[in-house]
This record gives C-alpha cells, structure tokens and sequence, in this order.
C-alpha cells in the first residue's frame, strides 16, 4: 500500500443537527451512508477557506460519484450563520451539490473534535474514521486515499455503488442571483443614460443594468462558470466579486473600461464595455500559498521585481479600486488576509499591506495583519477603508509621507461581533463586506450579518445604523440626487436585488449586545503549552532536506503578551511555549509550513522536480484554567489526523 494520509480506526459518531438540506426533506444517519466512503466538510459559510475546499471537492465528487458521499457539517462561526435561512442561501449561492447537516449547537463539530475552519473527516464504507484533516490542500491526498479504500472495501464486499442521497434545490429566478458589488458607470456607456455595472455573482457573469436596476442593457459572461477570454457570449467568469472604474485617462490606453476580482478564477479581469470583450489581466489561476508551484525557501507572500502578471499567484481577489493617491489598483485579496496592489501599465503585482497572517493588528503595512478583507473604498484626502469581515471590523490604510499605516476605526478580532452602536470602544459590526465613503467623508458600511447599513464617523469615532432590514447587503454605493443630496444603493445579495436608501435625518444608535463566537476555547492547564504540528507527504512527494529543515512554524497571540517565551518564527514544526500568568484567555495564531518535492522516499529528489509548499494557519481560542487535567500539548495537523 503506497503512502496515505490513513491513521488506526476509530467508530463514527452519529450526525446530529437540527435538520438536513440538499436531501430532499429527508434526515440521514451513518447507517443509511454505510457501504459509501464518506467525507464530512466542517464548514461555516462566512469563511473563505471553506469556500475553497468546497471548490477542492468538486472534482473528486465527480470523479467518485458512485462510492463517494461528501456530507457538509455546517457548525457556524457568527450568530447569524445559525439562521437557518442563512445557511440555505449560502447552499444555494455556492451550488453546493451534496447533503448538508445544519449544526448550528456544534454538536457534530464537538464530537469529532475539530479545531478549526475547514475540518475534513474522511469515514470508510464500514463506519470508521479513517482521516481527519484540517485546512486546504488535501484534495491530492484524498484522491489516494479513496482509491485505497475502493479497492480494499470492494475486495470485502463491503462498497456499495450507485446514487448517493443529494436532491438539488431550485434555483433562484429574476435579474440577478445573489449579487456580489456593483458600480455606476459613466453615462457614455449607456447613450448618455445613467446605468449600473453588478456582478451576478451565482450565474459567474456580469449584468449592466437601467436605473431601475431591473432592465439589463448587456450581460458578460456565464450562466456557466469557468475561465474564458473573449466576446461577450464566450467569456466565463467564475463567481466574480468587485469591480473597478478604470481612470478615464488610462482606458484608451489599457483597452479596457472596468477591472474585475474574478474570484474563484483567482484572477482580475479587464472588460471592454463597447465589445464586450473579457481579458485576463493578472494571476496564473493558481490559488495562492495552497500546495503551488512556489519556489523553495522562498517567502510565499514576495513577488519577484517585474514577473509576467498571468504568473502571479492570487487567492480570492474580492474587492478592487482605483486609488488616486497610489496611482494604481487596490485589491483585497481575501483569501490571503492581505491587500494587494496591481499597476496596470506596467502589469506589476505587489503585496501592499499585511503579512498573511489572519487577525487583527495595526501598525506599519508590511507589519500589519488583516481577516477576510472584502470591501474598499477611497476617500478624499486618499486614505484606503476597509471592511474586514472576519474580524467585523472596519479598517484604514493612510498614507504618511513615504510610509503606509493601518489602523482600526471599529473591531476587536476574530471572534468578537455583535450590533451595538456607539464609541470605537464599545461598537460591534457582525461579518462586514462592504463600504463606501459619503460626501462629509464619513464611512457607511455594509453589515452584512446585521442586515445593516452602519455609519462611522472619523472625527467623532461614532458608529451609528443608517437603516436595518435588509438581507445580507454585499456593498453599498452612494448617489447623488437631483436635489443635490445623496442616497445609498444597496447591494442585497439574498434578496437578488438592488435598492435605494434615503440617508435619514437622524441616525439610529442601536444596542443589540456584545457576543463572542461559540466556538468552545480550547482549555489549557498554564505555565506552559507544548505546540507539535504533524505533516505527512502525499504518496509521490517527500520532505525536501537540501537545504536544511524543510518545515516552519510560526506563533503569535492576540494578545501579545499571552506568550512570555517561544513565539515568533523558525524552522520545524514544535514549539515549546511559555504563557503569562496574569492572562487567563487568548487566542493563539499559528502557521505551519512544509516544502515537499516530487520523488518516492528513499531515493534522491530527481533535478527539476515539482515542489510544493503546504501551508495551514489556525486562529485557536484559548482558556487558561490552572487544571493540571487540561491541555499541556496542542497537536494540529498540516496533514494528518489529530489525535
């Protein structure tokens, strides 16, 4: 048997939860999996490494459709992702094409132990967990892995093939299917009419529309997702997100009117509006730092000094604008926690602000750490705003001579939300995505979990809710009106639709609570914490000792001063930790890095083989309890089962 990610046999829990989806109104249970192998996707919808690996899985759904079942345990982060309503838009919206077991207790989350956002548990046709799996990357793994067990499990008698119990839901119908962003566009391109650019994110195309939002006068790309140049009608897009206004004086010159964060696709795009015509401007498709093609040693966030940008690997691109005062495109690059940047005379792609890491931390650009950035907008005097969505926070990035600052206006971290309005001190927002600057230059933001339009105000550090009811907003924009005053249009992604707000004479300040995720914290017992982080090559690749220690960790704390001694980064994957008495919860971020090259153990690493870096980062909540019987090591898995 070649090398796998196998580990010994454990039984299966039972999949407990509040209802199923996506099986036509019937409940499973592992007996009525049993004779399928069976690989249960720990997911909650707000995060966008899950979202990656429900793309992963796809084509080993197909590939197996007949012996494999994927079951998405959805145990949710944020208050909102527990409505069930939530939960079957984001089914919907992500054309998740398996059963989905609604755990909104983290019930099933629990009983499998799983420690982070994404978990993959993989169950053998008899009922035994053979697998368990964090973070992205596996899917080269599991592929072997089912092999394996198709072929034992057939041998048995014991596989059982045919149909698994998926029932597609319908689809939604009207001009739009979960819209994404939006943008006004110069009325030249619409006969002198006013219209609107929006990507129409669940039918992977781009819809311009009439004022009233509702009459397409073109549609780019789709209904079919996929990565394709050219006209109108040939060009795919794979769930684009934001949208950029090319600079008036720069479009003749670019051949292109509008730059697209072409999410999924892990690339921008450029759209002439006159032809229609769809070309691809930067990112090779590779999704970045996840098991690429990167160079050995080698930091996964440096871009090399002039490198072609089709050879340039993105993740997530979700947001983008023009930035007047950087003279060059801002994206958020969401599945990274970093802000790019894109010149686009010249094609040079750059890291603008963060390192990666996914958290809150202010500071120095290149210092700073960001969560899931997904909306951006510009003010006047140039300053960069920022929706942060996975720390709820609102952000800025401003401009100090030669130096680039980010500071926070509003947020706390990663496991911090709630809707209360008032001081910075106090205010919560819950999963932002999106923001726009109004015309007294303060901030509106699209709370997205809220269902709310929320205001911030740089000179009083005031947050105040302009208006609430509205289902999951994905951006806002502002409007001027013909009696010279201004109006919101929001973007609402579940209700496939676009509407207008007025801006109310008097905002409203609402106080709905403070709450913190209910992710139970990991207890230690103190004084000391032992790291150990376990990696396994897939069959085919082996650890690359050339030039030393093939793997790293990395270790910090929100907040700093939780670690007394061991944080920081360096090359193996263990760590012996010191803890500060005096701070009884924190929470932990790690990153575990390990380079592999293509070769089959005990022979050299043949010249020019493909290496690949594997890379998990894991944000744990923690809770120092003094309890000799509470936690003194913390295993976690790049590749391999916890135990």
């Amino acid at each position: 048997m070649t090398e796998s990610i196998r580990s010994p046999r454990v039984r299966a829990s039972e999949l407990v939860g509040r209802g199923w989806l996506n099986t036509g109104g019937k409940n499973l249970d592992l007996e009525a999996l049993r004779g399928k192998i069976v690989v249960l996707d720990f997911w909650t919808l707000c995060c966008i490494n899950c979202l990656h690996v429900l793309d992963e899985l796809r084509p080993l759904e197909e590939e197996f459709s007949d012996i494999l079942v994927t079951v998405g345990v959805h145990s949710p982060k944020f208050e909102h992702e527990a409505d069930p309503k939530a939960l079957a838009a984001a089914v919907d919206r992500y054309d998740i094409q398996h059963p989905i077991l609604d755990d909104p207790e983290l019930t099933t989350w629990q009983a499998y132990t799983a420690r982070a956002w994404p978990t993959l548990v993989v169950i053998d046709p008899e009922g035994y967990i053979v697998a368990h799996l964090s973070g992205e990357g596996h899917v080269q793994g599991l592929i072997s892995l089912v092999r394996e067990l198709a072929e034992e499990h057939e041998q048995k008698g014991t596989l059982h093939r045919g149909d698994g119990p998926y029932v597609p839901r319908p689809k939604p119908e009207g001009t739009f299917a979960f819209p994404g962003k939006a943008v006004e566009l110069p009325a030249e391109f619409a006969d002198g009419e006013r219209s609107f650019l929006v990507t129409d994110t669940a039918r992977h195309r781009l819809v311009q529309v009439k004022d009233d939002f509702e009459t397409a006068l073109a549609t780019f790309g789709g209904p079919e997702k996929g990565w394709a140049d050219g006209g109108a009608t040939a060009a795919r897009f794979n769930e684009p997100q934001g949208l950029a206004l090319v600079p008036a004086e720069l479009r003749e010159k670019l051949g292109y009117d509008v730059v697209v964060a072409d999410s999924v696709n892990h690339r921008l795009r450029g759209l002439h509006l006159a032809s229609g015509t769809v070309t691809t401007l930067a990112g090779s498709g590779v999704q970045r730092l996840i098991d690429g093609q990167n160079v050995r040693n080698a930091d996964p966030n440096e871009i090399v000094d002039g490198a072609d940008p089709l050879t340039v690997a993105l993740s997530s691109p979700w947001d983008i604008l023009w930035s007047s005062r950087a003279e060059k495109f801002i994206i958020a690059m969401a599945g990274t926690h970093q802000i790019f940047s894109f010149e686009p005379v010249s094609g040079q792609v750059k890291v603008f602000a963060g390192t990666g890491a996914e958290g809150l931390k202010d500071g120095a650009a290149d210092a700073s750490w960001f969560a899931q950035s997904s909306g951006l907008a510009e003010a006047a005097d140039g300053t960069l705003w920022v929706a942060d969505s996975e720390t709820s926070a609102l952000r800025s990035i401003s401009f100090e001579g030669d130096t680039v600052q980010v500071s926070t206006a509003v947020g706390r971290g990663l496991f911090d939300f709630g809707f209360v309005d008032g001081d910075a001190e106090q205010a919560r927002m819950q999963h932002c995505l999106g923001v726009t600057v109004l015309p007294d230059q303060s901030v509106a933001v699209a709370d997205t979990y809220n269902g709310a339009i929320r205001r911030f105000d740089p000179a009083t550090g005031e947050l105040t809710t302009l208006a609430r009811g509205f289902d999951e907003p994905s951006d806002v924009l502002c409007e001027p009106t013909e009696d010279g005053g201004t109006r919101l249009v929001v973007v609402e992604a579940n209700a496939h639709q676009l509407v207008r707000v007025n801006l109310p004479e008097k905002a409203q300040k609402v106080n709905e609570g403070a709450s913190q995720t209910a992710r139970p914290a990991t207890q230690l017992a103190g004084e000391t914490l032992e790291l150990v982080s376990r990696f396994t090559a897939p069959s085919g690749q082996k650890l690359d000792y050339r030039w030393g220690d093939p793997t790293q960790l990395k270790v910090s704390s929100t907040p700093e001063e939780f670690i007394v001694e061991g944080a920081g980064t360096s090359q193996g994957l263990t760590r012996s930790l010191k803890l500060n008495p005096e701070i009884t919860e924190a929470v932990l971020h790690i990153t575990a890095r390990a380079a592999a090259c293509d070769g089959e153990p005990g022979g050299e690493i043949p010249d020019h083989a493909a290496c690949h870096l594997y890379q998990q980062d894991w944000g744990i909540p923690v809770k120092v309890t003094g309890n000799a019987s509470d936690e003194t090591e913390l295993t976690l898995d790049l590749r391999g089962v916890n135990s």
